[in-house]
């Protein structure tokens, strides 16, 4: 009997039926891991070597932009995205550089220097408030915001540089002062506009009629202008809200590793990569994507919880019997593929993790016998009841060293 396809045991509800996904098309990705991600409270800015190998890690799995910085924030900032650029530019990586500022020449002079120095043309993404809200707190007036979009992107465009104008808290801005300052961004030169969800305002819903509204001005200025999708997740929408974006046409969409950022983070990059590839909208390796989450969370202090999809302890853990049975099954069948997907919604080795079989209090003698033959020991009948004695005395998965003492060897 042939080994079955993918296709003949897994019935794909999200692609057959009345609704139909859209069409796989490219769509590039932007890391904000070390500018927006460490403006978290309680995250810790990484220092410039665990930053360069971060660096390094992203271009590996398929990132296309990462904002290496604020250089605008003073000295060591000015230090650190130097040492990025110059990294770019020495190992080749197939990355492009970006650095957030502020509509303002203090911010943008230094990206323009930078550049200078190292020969590595780093986009300035000039971001400004532009909701009624922010406008009445800051007190402001349009007539002001006009201006600064038109000084920064010409200053940036002047020096030759890619420049995109972003608008903080796009999704709580009305349409009549986004037009004004779009256009004016474009007249100036703009090469994108960026759409901000910087509160975690929008769902899916607010996404669609956001690029839709977008992508009706940059019509009417006759230029062909890149939308990017720049969200948060204080509603928990960050990721879906980012599916959403690709759906409706963003040429860019932002994120960053484990979904740091200020309050609850921004859109969770890992997560947003996983799924595109599962959508076919990635064809990167992503095979690093674990070391990449795994050095994020020593460098910027942040622990991974054990339930965090594909990347946490337990995302590829079993120790129930029913589940660790049919796993083994699979694995008995000679199809990896097959032992990755009979309890998983996302491949394991695809993302550079295995399935694992734990023995616990809901373990059946099959885990027992799993975990003795994948690691040398003969499953005799007195190890296996040993060991079976002991799980059910408990209420948790049991330790190696635990186990191991239960049938008299010592650990590895």
């Amino acid at each position: 009997m042939s080994e079955p396809l993918e296709s003949d045991v897994i019935f794909d509800w999200n692609v057959h039926g009345a609704s139909q996904p859209a069409p796989a098309r490219k769509v590039l990705i932007v890391d904000e891991t070390m500018r927006d991600g460490v403006q978290c409270p309680s995250v810790t800015d990484p220092p410039i070597e665990a930053k360069l190998e971060m660096l390094r890690l992203m271009a590996r799995v398929g990132v296309d932009c990462v904002d290496i910085g604020l250089p605008g924030a003073g000295p060591r900032a000015v230090a650190d995205v130097t040492r990025l650029a110059e990294l770019i530019r020495d190992e080749k990586l197939p990355i492009s550089p970006n650095c957030a500022a502020r509509t303002h020449a203090n911010d943008i002079t230094p990206i323009i220097e930078i550049t200078q120095k190292t020969g590595v043309m780093i986009e300035v993404m000039a971001f400004l408030g532009a909701s009624p809200i922010r406008l009445y707190a800051e007190g402001w007036d349009v007539d002001l915001l006009e201006k600064r979009t038109r000084d920064s992107i010409r200053l940036a465009k002047q020096n030759g540089h890619v420049a995109t104008f972003v608008t903080e808290d796009t999704t709580r801005a009305d349409p009549e002062t986004l037009r004004r300052l779009f256009l004016a961004a474009i007249e100036e030169g703009a090469d994108g506009l960026c759409l901000c969800d910087t509160c975690g305002h929008a769902t899916d819903t607010g996404v669609r009629n956001l690029i839709t509204f977008a992508r009706g001005v940059i019509a009417e200025s006759g230029r062909n202008v890149r939308i990017d999708w720049h969200g948060h997740n204080d509603r928990g929408y960050g990721l879906s809200n980012a599916i959403a974006a690709c759906d409706a046409g963003a040429d860019r969409v932002h994120g960053c590793v484990l979904g740091v950022g200020e309050r609850v983070g921004n859109t969770s990059l890992d997560q947003l990569l996983v799924n595109l590839k599962l959508m076919g909208w990635h064809d990167g390796d992503l095979t690093s994507l674990g070391d990449l989450v795994d050095l994020t969370s020593r460098a910027c202090n942040v622990p991974i919880p054990v339930s965090y999809p594909v990347f946490g302890k337990d995302a590829f853990r079993t120790g129930t019997g029913v589940h660790a049975a049919a796993v083994i099954k699979a694995l008995s069948k000679g199809a990896d593929w097959l032992a990755d997907r009979v309890y998983s919604g996302v491949p394991a080795g695809w993302f550079g993790r295995r399935q694992v079989i734990e023995i616990g209090h809901m373990a059946g003698d099959s885990n027992i016998v799993f975990w003795l033959k994948q690691r040398g020991y003969e499953p005799t009948e007195e190890r296996v009841a040993a060991i079976r004695l002991l799980a059910k005395a408990g209420n948790r998965v049991l330790e190696e060293e635990e186990i191991l003492a239960a049938i008299g060897v010592g650990a590895h």
